[in-house]
This record gives structure tokens, C-alpha cells and sequence, in this order.
């Protein structure tokens, strides 16, 4: 009996330190509470907006749905600077049959004529595609045109050296040239000669442009040779200097690289004049027909006015 009373006093003092420390969160909880409760306490205000949605972080205005979110408005498209040629019909008092048309090197828009995509004998002016595709040729074969040979291209370009394009189509296919510029350039107008010669291919103003587009784009020479082509075309003198970039001012014309065509055509009893234009951010085809005893000068000078017909007023 004594046993068991010692062990029931020990157990009460085993209980004491429990009690004490309950006793203590009570009194702990009602001090917190009277402290909330208080004026002027930091705990009244954070208790105050505690799940309050009318709370300085919480908007009752604000969506719940992401996709109610508002939306940046976005950047307008910057518009693009005029081309210095307006889209409508002109009608000239011109002798013989005559077609125009411009592309937009930016946009790949094509303007023109209503009859751009009939054709005539491109004369002279496929010669910027021969030399475009022997210079390409070459540079995929992992070869570099001698220093002879550069020269001929530039007698070719500037020049318009009939013997020395006809060495450089014959290494280069002859008509199976052509075929490859009606597919690297998108022609869809465009065919080779029947009797396979360079003179007689046949180009509509449409695909004149085209081919414009694809000599300054690089498909036409490559990526090696592109620059000094233009840099060709835009140092053609003499003779072959007519046509639409005269129709600019004389800064202008500098920038502005060229390929004419003329020859009289006794078969047809025809002069065929043709003109290609590679500007800033365009490309210009002009090709014009009429009788064979008009001599040159006339469509030369109808190149050029059939450009300016076509040019905004503010050119």
C-alpha cells in the first residue's frame, strides 16, 4: 500500500510541467487577441484586410479569366516607301506595239501594262542572263573565270560584244540556258529561240522584270558574282545606253543597272527594242515593236518615254 502511494505523487508531479504549459498558451492566445482588438495595432490593420477582397492587393475590377486580361496593343506594320511608279493603263500616241511592267522586289508585286505578258525577241538583253549564268555555273563547278574571261563578260555587259556572247552561250548549253532561267527566275511567259540562237529568245515585259528581281536577288549569278554584275549593268556606255533610266534624274542613274536589247528583224520587217532596269527596290521591263524603216533612235526614245508615263509626279 505504501508503494502505490509513492507512485501516484510521482505521477502527479510528472503532470505539472503539462498543465503549465497549456496554461501558458491560454494566456499567450488572450494576449494576441487584446492586442488585434487594440487601436492603432499593426495586427488590427493586417487583420482587417485578412481575406477582405476589398484589400489594397486585390482589385474587385480584376478579370479572373486570363483571357480576359487586357492585351498590349500592337506596333502598327511600318508602310513601305512608294516605288517611284504608279499602277494604271497609259495610252501613247506610239507607233507599232509596246508593253511595260514593274516589280516590287520588296513585295513581289507586279504592275504593268494589260498586254505584259506577251512576248518579243529579247535581242541584247538576255545577254545579262548569259553572263549571270556562266558566272553561277562556274562558281558551282568550284572554279574561278579567268582574268580573260571577266573581261569578256564586262565587253558583254557594257558593251553588248555580240562575238564574245556568243562563246559564252555556247559553253553554256545555248537553249538549255535558257530553260534554266525560266526555272531559277519564275519566268511563266518566257521560251528559247526555235533555232536555239540567244538573239531570238522570247521575253514578255512581265518576265523581263523577273529576270530583273533574279539578277539582284542572287539566283541568277550566285552569291559570288551578284555585286560585280550589277556593278556591270550599272557601267553599260555607247550605244546601250537608252531607255528607262534616262527617264530619272542624272544622280539617280548612276544607281540604276541596265540591259538593252535592239535589232532590226528583216523576217518580221521589224525593229525590236527592249529594256531592263534593276533599281533600289524595283525591276522595269519596256518592250516595244514597229516597222524596220523607223530606224533605232525612235523606240530608244519611246523606252524611256513609256517610263516616264508611268512615273509618280513627285519622281
Amino acid at each position: 500500500m505504501a508503494g502505490k502511494r509513492r507512485g501516484g505523487r510521482g505521477g502527479r508531479r510528472e503532470n505539472q510541467p503539462l498543465k503549465l504549459a497549456a496554461f501558458a498558451a491560454i494566456l499567450i492566445g488572450l494576449v494576441l487577441v487584446s492586442l488585434r482588438l487594440l487601436p492603432g495595432s499593426p495586427l488590427q490593420s493586417v487583420a482587417s484586410h485578412w481575406g477582405d477582397p476589398s484589400g489594397p492587393d486585390r482589385s474587385t475590377d480584376a478579370p479572373t479569366d486570363r483571357r480576359d486580361r487586357p492585351r498590349p496593343t500592337p506596333s502598327p506594320t511600318p508602310s513601305l516607301e512608294p516605288l517611284p511608279f504608279e499602277d494604271r493603263q497609259i495610252d501613247l500616241d506610239l507607233t507599232g506595239w509596246y508593253a511595260w511592267s514593274v516589280l516590287d522586289t520588296r513585295t513581289g508585286k507586279i504592275i504593268g501594262s494589260k498586254n505584259m505578258g506577251e512576248t518579243s525577241t529579247t535581242a541584247s538583253l538576255i545577254k545579262s542572263w548569259i553572263v549571270a549564268d556562266y558566272l553561277r555555273r562556274a562558281d558551282e563547278a568550284g572554279t574561278t573565270p579567268s582574268d580573260a574571261k571577266l573581261a569578256d563578260a564586262t565587253r558583254i555587259i557594257r558593251d553588248s560584244d555580240n562575238t564574245r556572247a556568243e562563246k559564252f552561250y555556247n559553253s553554256i548549253g545555248r537553249s538549255a540556258s535558257i530553260k534554266r532561267m525560266v526555272s531559277i527566275c519564275k519566268t511563266t511567259d518566257s521560251r528559247p529561240a526555235a533555232d536555239g540562237g540567244w538573239s531570238r529568245t522570247n521575253l514578255s515585259p512581265r518576265d523581263t522584270a523577273r529576270l530583273g528581281a533574279c539578277i539582284k536577288d542572287g539566283r541568277a549569278a550566285g552569291p559570288q558574282w551578284t555585286k560585280w554584275l550589277l556593278n556591270e549593268m550599272r557601267q553599260v556606255r555607247g550605244a546601250g545606253d537608252f531607255g528607262i533610266r534616262k527617264a530619272f534624274p542624272a544622280a539617280e542613274q548612276k544607281t540604276i543597272a541596265i540591259k538593252n536589247g535592239w535589232v532590226d528583224r528583216t523576217r518580221e520587217q521589224e525593229i525590236h527594242i527592249n529594256c531592263l532596269a534593276i533599281g533600289d527596290n524595283w525591276t522595269m521591263g519596256v518592250m516595244v515593236r514597229y516597222p524596220i524603216g523607223m530606224g533605232y533612235d525612235y523606240g530608244m526614245k519611246n523606252c524611256q518615254k513609256i517610263t516616264e508615263a508611268v512615273l509618280r509626279g513627285d519622281t
